[in-house]
């Protein structure tokens, strides 16, 4: 059979992305809620030191060696819902002087549902053997999260988490990488990857333009909430991935995988519809530029595979999360101003913004593996794996944005050999601790955008309960025109050779 080349492989790769683009807004924005990729998911994400397809791109990408050349496409319907019931501290005014009495009370609002459209979230990889000893790959795949979006009004009022989250709808975001595997010796690989975090992030909240110290309000009077849209486009983050595999017997495998963080700084444009109260009667905005920049977590990785049983292999898994790093999100605006506010400058500029995140480094562990039989003239997998992972959101900074919580993952899948070609199937289930945010410990304050100094007791708006959960199906092909390492064997076999 002749050799494919490298516009061969790379022909089929295009083909299947242009079945893809049609769903471009499928890809995942924000934190991921569940490990990705047909294969590696349904072994519960332990692929660190198994991983020896193209999906390994995601998790070790010394895995990749063992591809070969080989074109790989795979697709998640990531199922996710959540429910928040807010809880509020709320303190009572004197109605004359418009003064703190000293008196409070909790608050229990009506609780929402968040939802996420159920759209197919990808991979797309391709892989050649360029040198027994090298493989070259590229591709594109996007973490399995949640574009969750929530009522703008509940029983006829705003919705009461309006100030974290309306949706996220229309943002896309997807890791695009190239790279390469080398195998120096049987007992050794290497591989590495440089890429992008690229694509648009969009989300809608509402803010308020209430200032209790100047103006007569109430923080969450609805008449002074200012409905705002910011869109951060186009994102093109740098990052890139460090792996490494031993194999000191064919029964034993040791993967190590470092990823480095991404680093966003992107252009954005805010628009806001500004408030009904009278203060804003006359009131515009010029201007819509803003910059935004926020940090994403380096990872570091590490898996054992054991194969003493013919046909069994079971992998542990642990990983790190640096989300210390993600400690703020910054939305400075570029000459944007607001004219004609009543008892404003006549032009007041807008200040830039910060969201604090206060995230914190996570642990999690993974176990899992597959079963190799035959049955019906082909050749089968059966996996199944489970995973534990530690939430990276302190509660008292959690919020509708991100809901994050232990988790604790359960997965199974199938695949099928029929010659060059092997198809995928998996599910997994996800299920998230529930959490409550006491409203006296909550940390996230209300935002507003015509505050130039941040007041000493803020109006907190993330209190209360959080649960949510999640179940992903999915399905994937690959095809592999010539496997790896024909020309780097152990030395007994070397002997042996003719």
């Amino acid at each position: 059979m002749q050799k494919p080349t490298i516009r061969a492989v790379l022909s089929v790769a295009s083909a299947a992305g242009a079945l893809l683009l049609p769903a471009g807004d499928a890809v995942a924005a924000g934190l991921y809620f569940t490990d990705r990729g047909v294969r590696p998911s349904s072994r519960g994400g332990a692929y660190i030191a198994g991983g020896d397809d193209l999906g390994a791109i995601a998790y070790n990408p010394a895995g990749v060696y063992e591809a070969g050349t080989q074109v790989l496409f795979d697709v998640g319907l990531f199922e996710w819902r959540s429910r928040h019931t807010r809880q509020a501290i709320v303190r009572q005014v004197d109605p004359n002087t418009g003064e703190p009495t000293g008196a409070s009370f909790v608050q229990t609002m009506d609780p929402v549902t968040g939802s996420a459209p159920v759209l197919p979230i990808p991979t797309l990889a391709a892989s050649f053997k360029v040198d027994p000893r090298w493989v070259v790959w590229g591709g594109m795949w996007a973490p399995y999260a949640a574009l969750s979006s929530y009522p703008e009004q509940v029983n006829g009022m705003p919705a009461p988490q309006r100030y974290a989250l309306l949706t996220l709808e229309g943002s896309a975001l997807a890791l695009l990488g190239v790279g390469a595997a080398y195998a120096p010796s049987p007992e050794w690989r290497f591989g590495a990857g440089l890429g992008a975090l690229v694509g648009t992030f969009n989300s809608r909240m509402v803010v308020s333009g209430c200032l209790p110290e100047r103006m007569f309000c109430a923080p969450e009077d609805p008449e002074w909430d200012i409905h705002s849209e910011l869109s951060v486009a186009p994102i093109v983050a740098p990052t890139g991935q460090l792996g490494a595999l031993f194999v000191p017997t064919p029964r034993w495998r040791v993967g190590l995988a470092f990823q480095l963080p991404i680093w966003v700084r992107a252009p954005a444009k805010f628009r806001a519809r500004l408030p009904a109260a009278p203060v804003f009667e006359r009131a515009v905005q010029e201007g819509e530029d803003a910059d935004v920049a926020f940090d994403l977590p380096w990872v570091l990785r590490a898996g054992v595979e054991a194969r003493v049983v013919d046909d069994l292999r079971v992998e542990l898994g642990l990983g790190v999360e640096g989300w210390s790093m993600h400690d703020d999100i910054l939305v400075e605006p570029d000459g944007v101003v607001l004219r004609n506010v009543a008892g404003f400058p006549e032009a007041f500029r807008v200040p830039a913004v910060s969201f604090p995140r206060r995230f914190e480094n996570s642990l999690s562990a993974r176990l899992g593996g597959e079963y190799s039989f035959d049955l019906a003239g082909a050749r089968w997998d059966l996996r199944a794996g489970v995973s534990l992972e530690q939430s990276a959101v302190p509660p008292e900074y959690l919020s509708v944005l991100t809901i994050d919580a232990t988790k604790l993952t359960t997965a199974a899948g199938l695949g099928v050999h029929l010659g060059r070609w092997r198809l995928d199937a998996s599910y997994a289930h996800a299920f998230a601790a529930d959490v409550r945010v006491d409203p006296r410990k909550a940390r996230l304050p209300q935002v507003s955008p015509v505050r130039a100094n941040p007041p000493e007791d803020p109006n907190t708006i993330n209190g209360g309960a959080y649960s949510a959960r999640a179940n992903v199906v999915g399905l994937g092909v690959a095809y592999t025109f010539e496997a790896a390492g024909s020309g780097v064997t152990r030395p007994a076999a070397r002997a042996a050779a003719p």
